[in-house]
C-alpha cells in the first residue's frame, strides 16, 4: 500500500519535473493539502524528501521553494553526468543490438532535422533521449536512474536559465555517430566510456568558453 508521503512525494516531483513548479515558486502546504485531500505531516515529509535530493530549499520564515539552478550547477552536473554516461555507455556497449544501434541513429537523425528546422527544444529533447537510450542498456537498473535523474536536473538547469554554444549542436551530433561506430565495430569498453566522457565534457567546455567570451564583450 503507497502511503499519504509518498504520494505527496510523487505528486511534488511529477510536478517539478514536468514544470508545473517552476524554479522559484513556492510550495504551499495548506493549497496542496486542499487539492489532493492528504494532511499537512506527509507534505512536510515529502518536501524534506526533496529538499535532502536537491530539488527543494526550505527557508526559514519563507517556505518551502522549488530550486533555482544556476552556473554552478550546470558545470557540476554536466561533470557527473560525463562520469556515470561514460560507465553506464561503456557496460551498455555489448549489449547493444544491431536494432538497438539502428534506432539510436534514427533519433541523431532527426536531431539533425531538429537543427535543420531551427527547434532547439526538440533537438534538447532528442539528445536526451538520445543519451538516456544508450545508458538504458548498461543492465544496471540503480546506474540507468542515477543518469535519468541527473538528465531531469540538466533540464531544470535549462528552464532556470539558457545556456547556448554557437556551433556545438552539430559537433554533437558528430560525436553521436563516432561513439555508435566505435560500439558497432566492437571497440573496448573503456575506449566507449572515454569517448562518451569526452562528448560531454566538450559541450561543458564550449559552453565555458562561450561564456568567457560574452563576458569579455561585456568588459570591453
Amino acid at each position: 500500500m503507497v502511503t499519504k508521503a509518498e504520494q505527496a512525494y510523487q505528486i511534488l516531483r511529477e510536478r517539478i519535473m514536468d514544470g508545473t513548479f517552476g524554479p522559484g515558486q513556492r510550495l504551499v502546504i495548506d493549497q496542496l493539502g486542499r487539492e489532493h485531500s492528504i494532511s499537512s505531516v506527509p507534505w512536510r515529509e515529502s518536501l524534506r524528501r526533496l529538499e535532502a535530493e536537491g530539488w527543494v530549499e526550505i527557508i526559514p520564515n519563507v517556505g518551502a521553494l522549488v530550486k533555482t539552478f544556476d552556473t554552478d550547477s550546470w558545470h557540476r552536473t554536466m561533470r557527473l553526468l560525463a562520469r556515470i554516461e561514460g560507465l553506464g555507455a561503456a557496460l551498455a556497449a555489448p549489449r547493444l543490438t544491431t536494432e538497438d544501434i539502428d534506432d539510436a541513429r534514427a533519433l541523431n537523425a532527426e536531431m539533425r532535422q531538429a537543427l535543420t528546422d531551427f527547434d532547439v527544444a526538440r533537438f534538447g529533447t532528442l539528445n536526451r533521449q538520445f543519451h538516456e537510450f544508450i545508458c538504458s542498456r548498461c543492465g544496471d537498473a540503480h546506474l540507468s536512474h542515477l543518469i535519468h535523474n541527473e538528465w531531469t536536473r540538466l533540464d531544470m538547469v535549462r528552464r532556470s536559465a539558457f545556456w547556448y554554444a554557437p556551433g556545438r549542436a552539430l559537433a554533437s551530433i558528430a560525436e553521436h555517430e563516432g561513439i555508435l561506430d566505435l560500439i558497432e565495430g566492437g571497440a573496448d569498453p573503456d575506449q566507449v566510456e572515454t569517448s562518451m566522457r569526452r562528448h560531454q565534457l566538450s559541450t561543458l567546455e564550449a559552453i565555458a568558453h562561450h561564456e568567457a567570451a560574452l563576458a569579455a564583450q561585456t568588459e570591453a
